[in-house]
C-alpha cells in the first residue's frame, strides 16, 4: 500500500535515533548517578542553543555570521545568541548599564570579533564588561553618553591579572555625558584611565575620539598605545598638544586633529611629529593665530610634507591677517604688539587687588567710627577757633597805638 511505503523510511529512521539517545543516555548513566546525568543534560540543553536559532528580538544570518538586534529597546544582551556569531550590532537600545561578564556565555562566542553597541543610551560600562570574548577586535560604543567608563572596562576586572585585550579598533566617537551627570570629575580623564589601564590595549591600532570636547590629552595616555596607527581627534576642542608627547607612536600613520580650537605648534611637537617616519598630519579649521609665536610653525609647514591639504590652513587671527594663507607669510608678516610680559602683568593685577584691599579696609573703618570722628572733628574746630580768636585779639591790640601804650603802662 503506498501509504505504508511512504511510512516505513521515517519510522526506521525514528527508531535509529531513539536507538542512539539510548545509548547516550546509558553511557551517562554508567559514569555518574542518575541525578547529575539529568543535571548534566539539562546544562547541556540549556546553554547550547540549536545551531539554527535565533534570539526573538533579532535577525540573523548563519551565512553572514551576522545578528542584528537594532532598534529593539533591549534592556539587556540576548542570554541565547548563536555561537557562529562574527559581527554583531546591538544599536538603537536602551542598554544604559554594561555589567561584569556582559557577553560571557558557556560556551564562549568564541567567533565574535565585531561588536557594535553605538547609540544605545550606555551611561555605565563596568569593569569586565567585555571580558570571554578572545577574537574581539572591533568595539564600536560611539553615541552613548557614558558617565561611567570604568577604568577595566576593556582590561578585565583585576588588570594585573588579565590578559592583553584582542581590541585592534576602538570607536569612542560622541560619548561625552551632559555636563549635569559628569560626577564633578574630569571626563578626558575618565578616558584615559580606560584606555592605559593594565596596557591593555598595546595591540590597539586603530582609535577614534571624535566629538568629544576634549580640552586636552592628558600627559601619558598615549604612551601606552604603542601599536597605534590611526589616531582620530576631529571636532574637540583641543587648544595646545603641548604636553602631548607622540614620540613612541612610531606606527602612526594618520592624525587627524581638523576642527579643533589648535593656535599654534610649538617647536617639540613639530619636531615629534617630523620624527615619525609614516605619519600624516591633518590640521584643517582651527583658528590659528598668526603673530611672532607662529614663526617656527610657518617655517616647518613650508618644509615639511607630513601635513596633509597644508595650502588650505589660513590665519584666524588677529583681525588684520585673517584669512592669510600660512604657506606664503614671511617672518616680517609675523610680529606680535608691544605688551607687558605675563609675569609683569600678573604683577600688576595683585598690586591693584592689594591696594583695593587696602581702600576698602580703610573705608570699613572711618565708616565704623565715624561718630568718634565727628566728635574728633568738633575738638579741633574749637580748638582752632579758639587759637585763631587768641591771634586776632594780639593783632587788634598791635594795631591800635593808645592799647599798646596802656598795656604797656600796665606791665609797668
Amino acid at each position: 500500500m503506498p501509504g505504508g511505503c511512504s511510512r516505513s523510511p521515517s519510522t526506521g529512521d525514528g527508531r535509529l535515533r531513539l536507538a542512539r539517545l539510548a545509548l547516550v543516555l546509558l553511557g551517562w548513566v554508567s559514569s555518574s548517578s542518575p541525578a547529575s546525568s539529568a543535571l548534566s543534560l539539562f546544562s547541556v540543553v540549556s546553554t547550547q542553543p540549536p545551531l539554527g536559532y535565533c534570539p526573538p528580538p533579532c535577525e540573523c544570518s548563519e551565512a553572514a555570521r551576522t545578528v542584528k538586534c537594532v532598534n529593539r529597546n533591549l534592556t539587556v544582551v540576548p542570554a541565547d545568541l548563536p555561537l557562529y556569531v562574527r559581527n554583531l550590532f546591538l544599536t538603537g537600545n536602551q542598554l544604559a548599564v554594561l555589567p561584569a561578564g556582559a557577553f560571557a556565555r558557556r560556551p564562549p562566542l568564541a567567533e565574535l570579533a565585531a561588536l557594535n553597541i553605538s547609540g544605545s543610551r550606555l551611561e555605565e560600562v563596568r569593569a569586565g564588561a567585555f571580558e570571554h570574548l578572545p577574537s574581539l577586535r572591533q568595539l564600536d560604543l560611539s553615541h552613548n553618553p557614558l558617565a561611567d567608563l570604568s577604568p577595566f572596562a576593556f582590561s578585565g576586572s583585576n588588570a594585573s591579572v588579565s590578559a592583553p585585550s584582542p581590541l585592534v579598533e576602538l570607536m569612542l566617537n560622541h560619548i561625552v555625558p551632559p555636563a549635569d551627570e559628569q560626577q564633578n570629575r574630569s571626563f578626558e580623564g575618565m578616558v584615559a584611565a580606560a584606555l592605559r589601564a593594565g596596557q591593555a590595549l598595546r595591540g590597539l591600532r586603530r582609535l577614534e575620539l571624535v566629538s568629544n570636547h576634549f580640552l586636552y590629552l592628558p600627559r601619558d595616555v598615549l604612551a601606552y598605545l604603542p601599536g597605534l596607527r590611526h589616531l582620530d581627534l576631529r571636532n574637540n576642542s583641543l587648544v595646545s598638544l603641548t604636553y602631548v608627547s607622540f614620540r613612541n607612536l612610531t606606527n602612526l600613520e594618520s592624525l587627524h586633529l581638523e576642527d579643533n580650537a589648535l593656535k599654534v605648534l610649538h617647536n617639540d611637537t613639530l619636531a615629534e611629529l617630523q620624527g615619525l617616519p609614516h605619519v600624516r598630519v591633518f590640521l584643517d579649521n582651527n583658528p590659528w593665530v598668526c603673530d611672532c609665536h607662529m614663526t617656527d610653525m610657518v617655517a616647518w609647514l613650508q618644509e615639511t610634507e607630513v601635513v596633509q591639504g597644508k595650502a588650505r590652513l589660513t590665519c584666524a587671527f588677529p583681525e588684520k591677517m585673517r584669512d592669510r594663507v600660512l604657506l606664503q607669510l614671511s617672518s616680517s608678516d609675523l610680529d606680535c604688539d608691544p605688551i607687558l610680559p605675563p609675569s609683569l602683568q600678573t604683577s600688576y593685577v595683585f598690586l591693584g587687588i592689594v591696594l583695593a584691599l587696602i581702600g576698602a579696609i580703610f573705608l570699613l573703618v572711618l565708616y565704623l567710627n565715624r561718630k568718634g570722628i565727628k566728635k574728633w572733628m568738633h575738638n579741633i574746630r574749637d580748638a582752632c577757633r579758639d587759637h585763631m580768636e587768641g591771634y586776632h585779639y594780639r593783632y587788634e591790640i598791635n594795631a591800635d597805638p593808645r592799647l599798646t601804650n596802656l598795656s604797656s603802662n600796665s606791665d609797668v
